[in-house]
């Protein structure tokens, strides 16, 4: 299928390395080598990381004719510092030249030309207003294809306000248990079980599909009516930066050939975990090693 990805492209800066990251970009990147077209949206400055970053998104099959070059802001970097379990912690520098991305009607037209089923965003680059402004276009201008909204709440860069009219607009959901106490905290929801979390807030908002990732506990996935919750895969974490990106693309993988909640889940679940084995937010990974740990999966579970 062809999805929009709309969103940030910026340097995830190490203590020892820069590495190509941003979730939209991490998204768009696993939903390619899943073997869908990605149509990305994007802007980098007249840098030399903004050189660097159109060449690596090219390698990682993501062409360049929508990143565009801006100037006025630098290409984006995001501090980030790992604790012992490898957990990120992101300091996110503005302003960034995704924040300068533009959509005249020309392009648009193109977008819509390409017939894109799905679009996916996220909460960082319609923070800004004028960024929200130009996603409202792309929106607009695709009325026939679904939305996809990845929750990725980052510090200061989010509020009630944007985060709930963002799941309006959504037809698909995917956030994190602590993402889920955040939206039931503002909307006043009393807190329960993820069961009734999902079905609570696809009943309200007419979503078709909604995945909470739960960490090495694994996930809970609803579609339509069908809910399951699957298992936590067992990997040795070098880092998650970008394991909760491929999640989201393994995840519009499964809708987007009808898998069940289980099925979907799962495979999610295994994908996440592959990247999160590896270091930074896109290594490298082949469908064979997702047979594979499928495989491992397996015997797993007959063995338990």
């Amino acid at each position: 299928m062809t999805i929009v990805s709309a969103g940030e492209i910026l340097w995830d800066v190490f203590p020892d390395s820069e590495r190509l990251g941003g979730a939209s970009l991490n998204f768009a990147a696993h939903a390619a080598r899943l073997g869908h077209r990605v149509i990305f949206l994007t802007a980098v400055g007249d840098d030399q990381r903004g050189r660097a970053a159109r060449k690596r998104a090219a390698e990682l099959g993501l062409p360049a004719e929508y990143i565009q070059k801006v100037s006025g802001a630098p290409t984006g970097i995001v501090t980030v510092r790992l604790d012992a379990a490898g957990l990120p912690d992101f300091t996110i520098h503005r302003p960034a030249a995704y924040d300068l991305l533009r959509l005249d009607d020309a392009c648009l037209e193109r977008i819509a030309a390409s017939g894109p089923e799905w679009i996916y965003y996220g909460t960082l680059y319609p923070a800004e207003p004028a960024s929200r402004v130009e996603l409202t276009k792309l929106l607009d201008a695709l009325p026939a294809a679904r939305r996809f909204y990845d929750i990725n709440l980052r510090r200061n860069c989010w509020t009630p306000e944007l985060v709930a009219e963002l799941l309006r607009r959504a037809h698909a959901v995917k956030l994190n248990e602590d993402e889920a106490a955040e939206i039931d905290a503002f909307s006043g929801r009393a807190p329960g079980s993820l069961e009734a979390f999902t079905a609570w807030w696809a009943g309200r908002l007419g979503w078709q599909a909604v995945a909470v990732t739960r960490g090495d506990k694994g996930c809970a996935v609803r579609i339509g009516r069908d809910y399951a919750e699957s298992p936590g895969q067992r990997v040795a974490v070098v880092d998650t930066v970008g394991a909760g990106d491929a999640f989201a693309a393994a995840f519009l993988h499964g809708l987007s050939l009808g898998w069940d909640a289980a099925r979907t889940g799962d495979f999610a679940n295994r994908l996440g975990a592959l990247v999160a084995s590896r270091a930074g937010g896109v290594p490298d990974w082949t469908p064979a090693e997702l047979e594979s740990s499928s495989r491992r999966v397996a015997d797993d579970r007959t063995t338990d």
